[in-house]
């Protein structure tokens, strides 16, 4: 419980603090009145005043705020009101929130990529190693042992195994092995994943180590976020259009996760960290009234007809926006306390606040590289990974 709270804690007042942070450095930029930047909500315990922007620490550390002058029109406005300043500059003090989230993921990257290095998984039907007390090792396969068959069925590469052993579920079936240039029979009872349904032997392919230069390391963090944001919008595109269950994770979820993955390493958990800033980033950028890409819309529509939204139909926009939100939160609460909720996209889990199988799966296991475990040999890493999730398609 101790280190899910303080992994909670450290994830989001990161993630908070720089996206109000965006915020909070183009509204200085543009010339406006920040009466006060915030660390945590509820009670001040400490604050101090420089110029017209008061800076306080407040007594729950999850998240911040920024209070710009002049945001509405019942508010007396001056020459540095947010209202009086042009579209344009209100334009990117509101996008930039969601903006320093991505530049807060692709920092994280590029220091693990740099720091720790990644991962390359071979195509080959090779073991790399045995999950503990799985098939697979207590039937003996070791490292280097290349599996052939299984069955009846021919295995060439490693994406085989899967297809293969699905039949063999809790029945006996014979793997035939090449050790050492002879081939043999093992038989085995493949186990069935009680949470994916997967029929497993346990085994995980062969991977190679690989360290990158800094700006090797840079061009790859902006792939990988540019990578994790195309999978997010797709997979929130097809829960939208009904491709995909609508299946989310809310605070709980989260936190849990961050308790999970912090257990694992720090490594991981920045990692986590950077993940979750591309969700909040995504997420504050859709045109959903009340969220940044909401009011972004209204700025530019705003900036075409010359004249701002009446503040009647702002106020309709507003109540539209908190049902949809209110609707969405309650719905992840009740994924979470009755079902505990995972969006599935194109085999990969899509959270609207992310799941450990991208954050595993995807950079330790699916992709052509991956980043290492700082502190944890690949073998502990795998146990690792079974022990959360054993679902992974490169798990068999």
């Amino acid at each position: 419980m101790g280190i899910t709270i303080l992994a909670t804690i450290f994830v989001f007042s990161i993630i908070v603090f720089i996206h109000e942070l965006g915020h909070f450095a183009t509204a200085k930029w543009a010339g406006m009145q920040v009466d006060e930047f915030a660390i945590g909500f509820g009670p001040k315990i400490y604050s101090t005043r420089r110029g017209d922007t008061e800076y306080s620490l407040r007594a729950i550390p999850l998240g911040g705020f920024n209070r710009i002058a002049g945001m509405s029109e019942e508010e007396p406005l001056n020459e540095k009101s947010f209202l009086n300043k042009s579209v344009p500059a209100r334009l990117v003090v509101i996008a930039a929130g969601g903006i320093m989230n991505f530049v807060l993921a692709i920092v994280l990257f590029w220091g693990l990529f740099f720091a720790i290095g990644t991962v390359t998984v071979s195509p080959e039907a090779v073991v790399g190693s045995t999950i503990s007390g799985s098939p697979a090792e207590q039937s003996g396969l070791t490292e280097g042992d290349r599996i052939v068959r299984i069955g009846n069925k021919d295995i060439s590469q490693w994406s085989d195994i899967s297809e293969a052993v699905a039949p063999y579920s809790h029945a006996v079936v014979t793997v035939q092995i090449e050790r050492d240039g002879k081939r043999q029979d093992v038989e085995m009872i493949p186990e069935v994943d009680s949470t994916s349904q997967k029929v497993m032997l346990g085994v995980m392919p062969m991977t190679t180590e690989e360290r990158h230069g800094f700006l090797d390391s840079g061009i790859m963090a902006v792939k990988r976020t540019g990578e994790i944001c195309r999978l997010m919008l797709v997979g929130i595109y097809q829960m939208i259009t009904g491709q995909e269950k609508a299946e989310v994770a809310g605070p709980i979820g989260v936190a849990q996760l961050a308790g999970q993955v912090a257990a694992s390493g720090f490594s991981n958990l920045l990692m986590f960290t950077a993940f979750l800033s591309i969700n909040l980033g995504i997420l504050n950028l859709l045109p959903v009234p009340l969220l940044d890409g909401g009011y972004i819309i209204l700025l530019i529509l705003e900036g075409i007809m010359r004249r701002r939204m009446p503040g009647k139909a702002l106020y309709y926009i507003q109540v539209v926006g908190m049902v949809l939100l209110g609707s969405l939160f309650l719905f992840a609460m009740f994924q979470e306390v009755f079902i505990g909720g995972i969006v599935r996209t194109n085999g990969v889990h899509v959270h609207l606040f992310n799941e450990l199988d991208i954050l595993y799966a995807e950079f330790f296991i699916r992709g052509s590289s991956a980043i290492g475990v700082e502190g944890v040999s690949i073998d502990a890493f795998h146990n690792k990974y079974y022990q959360y999730r054993q679902a992974n398609n490169n798990t068999n």
